[in-house]
């Protein structure tokens, strides 16, 4: 006879899934890793097969630490991708059809990293990777949320955004269109060339993957940081977007007038680079003066797991117990 766990805390991205079962007691049972998280581009199905065989290696973990997993009480899955409530509610019904577990709630992964960098569902989180997003709860239940979905919705920013931004403006210095900046130069030097030309021409044939602009946003925020006019005003037209989104945020939650947190995370964010936070600090004091400011350094499948036993009712010692594990 095997354990009941009280949650199935799924934490997928584009590029991995952490899975983790807790015990009702908030005990990590176990964890696995499997493949990124694309319903878009493989299907639904497919998407959902990819979290599927990461459950069956943290069931097979259990088993083989001597605690068998019988049942799931409650499905805790953030996932990126979903970015709509109906994508949220499209994916819910994916989940139940699997019946991994008694009831299932899906959120936008951007969730997951709000709740583990808070002690409560109380807050705000930016969060500033591969692109950017922005949410907010509080414990009544009220989210605050944007589509997210690139320029369509709005969004500036990301680290996308941010190297196709760095490229435009050297490209057009380079040629004489544009005001001169230090980018012409470091951004072809960062792959061994010489010249944006020789950069345009290697991306355009796919000597260079596409893919690997985002390795141009180090490079921008380090030109920045060396005194370029250019590059210090993408890094701040930046900060203005993560402030922007996360006191707008705070202003649908009633959240203004209060100390509430803003937290930060994703790769750009998580950095950690000083003009960005600078710029970020004083222009979040400026719209939203009692904000204080959090970087997250857990996991995210921490706070799905915390949203899991949120939606259970777990005592307060429950939710102490799982975040001590991943201190």
């Amino acid at each position: 006879m095997g354990v009941n766990a009280a949650v199935l805390a799924i934490d997928a991205g584009n590029s991995k899934t952490d899975v983790a079962l807790i015990g009702p007691d908030g005990t990590v049972l176990s964890t696995a890793r499997g493949g990124g998280f694309q319903p878009a581009a493989v299907s639904i199905g497919a998407a959902v097969d990819v979290l599927g065989a990461a459950l069956d290696e943290a069931l097979a973990r259990a088993r083989g630490l001597g605690t068998a997993v019988d049942t799931v009480g409650h499905v805790s899955a953030c996932l990126a991708n979903a970015d709509l409530p109906v994508e949220e509610r499209e994916l819910a019904e994916a989940l139940r059809a699997r019946g991994w577990g008694g009831t299932v709630e899906v959120r936008n992964d951007t969730f997951a990293i709000l709740r583990a960098g808070v002690d409560e569902p109380r807050g705000v989180a930016v969060v500033c990777g591969a692109g950017i997003n922005c949410v907010g709860m509080v414990p009544d239940g009220r989210t605050a949320r944007f589509p997210a979905i690139g320029r369509i919705s709005g969004d500036w920013g990301g680290g996308s955004g941010l190297a196709e931004e760095a490229l435009w403006f050297a490209s057009r210095a380079e040629d004489g269109r544009g005001e001169p900046t230090e980018l012409a130069r470091t951004l072809p030097a960062h792959f061994g060339l010489d010249s944006m030309y020789a950069l345009i021409e290697a991306l355009h044939r796919g000597q260079i993957d596409f893919e690997r602009r985002h390795e141009l946003t180090p490079v921008l925020f380090a030109t920045g940081a060396a005194g370029d006019p250019v590059a210090q005003a993408l890094v701040h037209r930046l900060a203005e977007e993560v402030v922007a989104m996360a006191s707008v945020a705070l202003g649908r939650l009633g959240l203004l007038d209060e100390e509430a947190p803003v937290v930060l995370g994703g790769s750009v964010l998580a950095a950690r680079h000083p003009q960005l936070d600078d710029a970020v600090a004083a222009l979040l004091a400026e719209r939203a003066p009692k904000a204080v400011i959090r970087v997250v350094t857990q996991p995210p499948v921490l706070g799905a797991g915390l949203l899991g036993l949120d939606r259970t009712g777990a005592a307060p010692e429950v939710h102490d117990r799982l975040r001590a594990q991943y201190s």
